[in-house]
């Protein structure tokens, strides 16, 4: 055994101890950034490498976040801009993904698609229909797969769900203007039902949301990470969650 693995295991040790009884965020949604700048510069040549290092990484996740009882977790594979990526990047990252929520499925998480389904090639979007589907009684932890996903294109579907559901009660457009409210909006959202997420992490570096998540983040802490996905350790996590449980939320308070 190495010098550094011993340290890392004590590191660790450390941060497990340092955060105690702290609060656990219910509900943690993650950017998975940096597939692909991790193939890069591991001259691993083909991209691919790199989203399958990826997908094999939220295994971990689930696992760590588990072990805390966090309840639900986002993981945002795919971005409804990702769909204009070339095809010889596309297709491989779209069996990919196929892959990772069939292994969901199969290892009893219960999976919850987030996204314009309608928007993914027909194989992916029944894949993620099927899973949701078989997996929607599973106890324990809720794992919203976003794939498709822009949080712009969130609201408008929810918007466009409740003008739907009103006109089919017989609703004038006046009435709904009257008493419409944050709730109406929140109640016809992908992630209705589930509480918002209390912190979100981005990897790589980046330092912005892209979108994710608009309307429930409203509350959310951040916190953004310098290592690529696929290189995201559970130490990295518990630094999360130690930065979390430091912070003062006050909701405007």
């Amino acid at each position: 055994m190495g010098l550094r693995d011993p340290l890392y295991w004590l590191y660790e040790r450390r941060l497990e101890r340092k955060l105690g009884d702290a609060e656990t965020p219910r509900h943690v949604g993650v950017i998975l950034d940096g597939n692909r700048r991790w193939a890069k510069a591991g001259r691993l040549g083909d991209v691919a490498r790199g989203h399958e290092a990826g997908a094999e990484k939220i295994f971990d996740l689930l696992g760590w976040c588990s072990e805390r009882g966090v309840q639900v977790v986002t993981l945002w594979m795919l971005s409804t801009d990702n769909l204009g990526r070339a095809r010889e990047e596309l297709e491989p990252l779209l069996r990919i993904i196929e892959g990772t929520v069939e292994r969901l499925r199969r290892e009893g998480w219960r999976v919850n698609p987030l996204g314009a389904l309608d928007l993914l090639p027909d194989t992916t979007a029944r894949v993620m229909k099927e899973a949701g589907a078989a997996t929607s009684g599973n106890p324990g932890l809720i794992v919203n797969v976003a794939v498709g996903y822009g949080g712009r294109r969130e609201i408008a579907d929810a918007v466009r769900s409740l003008l739907h559901e009103e006109a089919a009660k017989g609703t004038t457009i006046e009435e709904l203007a009257e008493r419409l409210d944050l709730d109406h909006i929140a109640e016809h959202l992908y992630t209705r039902g589930q509480p918002d997420p209390d912190l979100l992490i981005r990897t790589s570096g980046e330092q912005r949301l892209s979108g994710f998540l608009l309307w429930q983040s409203a509350h959310s802490e951040f916190y953004f990470c310098e290592v690529f996905w696929p290189a995201f350790r559970r130490v990295d996590f518990l630094r999360a969650l130690r930065s979390f449980g430091a912070r003062n939320r006050r909701y405007g308070g």
